[in-house]
């Protein structure tokens, strides 16, 4: 017998199956090398400070670059949505909606970008359709889709669960007739390899996105962190300072009142009166430190509020100048005032636009050492300029912008030490904004400086209205921005009242009823809910003096239990507090006070208030 059919039957075999081991290497050879490209995309991302768009960009024009590899041609593209980055494609929601109306454009192709000669037929599409591989040329959805559902099959969608991202567009030339079978068999298998090197490219971009949303989360925590650690860095400057600058004035206060008390208080004695101005201007110095830390926590909370009223402006500068002016005086400065004739009144805050002025003098005065501190106020169409000027060291242009910043100093050889909170022009600034206006500053180093508040210049309000405005704030409120008057208004015996006091602190206590007594008023001090329960049917008061704070009940509940009770219902309850925050006024009435004052106590307004509540009448 003839064993050769045989043995050529069993080599045939052998080689098919060669060739196809031979194909299948091809294509895993192929994935393998765009997976290790990619790989290495993936990798530099990680270290790099590309955008998302850029690193998107090497990954498709390594998908673009493996393909042409394998398939042995340059006539591979990648078209995105027109107008469109990768990075918006994928990110936005919105545009993914809308793609099938837009056009697209190739971005990423295996043509160089001059390349000129004509690419063959070979997709059973016009020869003008060249442009599907040219960089930049503009293609349509419909002409994309053509290609999609031609045989062979040219175009393939890269998508992911939200949408269409691109175009790969792939010619390959016909297989000639006297093509191998392992060419036949790669051919087969090409559809294979574009859907599998499509699933590479999406993970890897998936993984870029993901990548990049890791880098941004970082720097973003980056930033707090240096923000957490400027913050904390302020803050304990900003307690050291606070720290150094109640102790200064408290220091003063307890020097002289143990100078007084050693001494023995002789009303006759000048020396004694200078000690007392002391005190009490240290103290005064004290409560504008709080009132600086409350109301910039209020304004930052959006819990302060502004009172506007018909200002004098002449008036109110020349009431602010005279706040600084022994503070001039001992610095050898001049201090010039110089105000338009056609400023004579605008609609604002009184209390708050002193209290700017104030705060801009007092830094004038703290970087000058010699030459004139002034204050020149404007008005400029609808707007009243308010500068104050000064012939100090003036501030650098780079460190302006910090002028503003909460807790923020900058140091100055003529200050010396950091004087302050860092919280003057914050504040200030932010009462401007409050105001409808803003601040600016004008400063050259050794020429001085300029800050000047722009206020907007409303229409004036009766004197009137703004006069009982003012009153009601001023017993309302309860605002200690103001000395306490020495000289105590005298009170007709018709109104003299019973007042219960019901204060746990005994100085605070001692304070009040010497005050009320002086005036003529009785007063029954107690110390607790327990005493208050037990003197009240001994001696009916007038008016109840309450403290909010108390070591057994609360003072709020006190007020709800007196409301409560028939025999004592119709006794005016007046609260009073250290609580200074918005909201704490509507909280007593709430209870049912019927007013409210704050700690520490102006006793003025505390006897305005007595003599109010106290009248049968009222």
């Amino acid at each position: 017998m003839d064993a050769t059919p045989i043995e050529e039957k069993v080599a045939s075999s052998e080689v098919l199956q060669f060739q196809q081991l031979l194909a299948d290497l091809w294509l895993e050879r192929s994935l393998n090398e765009l997976q290790s490209r990619i790989n290495s995309c993936l990798a530099r991302a990680r270290n790099s400070q590309q955008s998302l768009q850029e690193l998107e960009s090497e990954v498709f024009q390594t998908l673009v670059r493996q393909l042409s590899v394998s398939f042995k041609t340059n006539k591979v593209a990648i078209a995105l949505p027109k107008g469109l980055s990768p990075l918006a494609v994928t990110h936005n929601t919105d545009d993914l909606v809308v793609l099938t109306e837009l056009d697209y454009q190739i971005c990423y192709t295996a043509l160089p970008i001059d390349a000129t000669t004509q690419l063959e037929q070979s997709t059973g599409v016009s020869s003008k359709q060249h442009k599907f591989w040219q960089l930049e040329q503009v293609i349509s959805l419909q002409d994309l889709q053509k290609l999609q559902n031609q045989k062979p099959k040219s175009a393939w969608v890269l998508q992911d669960e939200r949408g269409v991202l691109a175009w790969v567009t792939i010619a390959t030339a016909a297989l000639p007739i006297n093509a191998t079978f392992t060419e036949k068999l790669k051919r087969q298998l090409q559809p294979q390899l574009i859907e599998r090197s499509l699933n590479a490219t999406m993970q890897a971009i998936v993984q870029l996105q993901q990548l990049q949303a890791l880098t941004v989360k970082y720097q973003q925590l980056e930033i707090q962190n240096r923000d957490l650690s400027r913050t904390n860095k302020l803050k304990s400057e900003f307690l050291a300072n606070t720290s150094h600058e109640i102790r200064t004035p408290l220091s003063s206060i307890l020097g002289f009142t143990h100078l007084l008390k050693a001494q023995g208080y002789n009303p006759e004695n000048h020396r004694h009166q200078e000690y007392l101005n002391i005190i009490l201007t240290s103290g005064q110095h004290l409560l504008a430190l709080i009132n600086d830390i409350l109301d910039l926590s209020k304004i930052e909370a959006n819990q302060l509020e502004i009172a506007k009223e018909t200002v004098n402006i002449p008036e109110l500068c020349r009431s602010a100048i005279g706040l600084v002016k022994e503070k001039a005086s001992d610095k050898n400065l001049q201090l010039q005032l110089d105000i338009d004739p056609n400023a004579t009144t605008l609609v604002a805050d009184s209390l708050r636009l002193k209290q700017m002025l104030f705060n801009l003098l007092s830094n004038a005065l703290k970087f000058t050492n010699k030459g004139a501190v002034g204050l020149q106020v404007q008005q400029k169409g609808v707007f009243i300029h308010f500068t104050v000027w000064d012939t100090g060291t003036g501030i650098a242009q780079e460190k302006q912008s910090q002028l503003f910043q909460p807790y923020v100093q900058i140091s100055n050889v003529v200050a010396g030490r950091q004087e302050g909170t860092g919280l003057g022009l914050a504040l200030t600034q932010k009462l401007a904004q409050l105001h409808g206006g803003w601040v600016e500053v004008q400063s050259r180093v050794n020429r001085g400086s300029k800050f000047t508040i722009v206020l907007p210049l409303t229409a004036a309000v009766a004197n009137t209205a703004a006069e009982v405005q003012k009153g009601d704030r001023n017993s309302s409120e309860g605002e200690s921005r103001v000395s306490v008057k020495t000289t105590a208004p005298q009170i007709p015996a018709s109104k003299v009242a019973t007042v219960m006091l019901v204060e746990d602190n005994f100085h605070n206590a001692k304070l009040m009823t010497t005050y009320l007594r002086k005036l003529g008023h009785q007063v029954i001090w107690v110390n607790s809910a327990a005493q208050m329960w037990e003197a009240l049917p001994k001696k009916k008061p007038t008016v109840i003096l309450m403290d909010v704070h108390l070591p057994d009940v609360d003072g709020l509940t006190l007020v709800q239990q007196l409301q409560a009770n028939e025999e004592y219902c119709q006794i005016p309850v007046i609260a009073q507090t250290a609580m200074a925050m918005k909201g704490d006024r509507e909280t007593c009435l709430a209870a049912g006070a019927i007013d409210y004052i704050s700690k520490p106590i102006d006793l003025q307004a505390l006897a305005s208030l007595v003599d109010k509540y106290s009248d049968p009448n009222h």
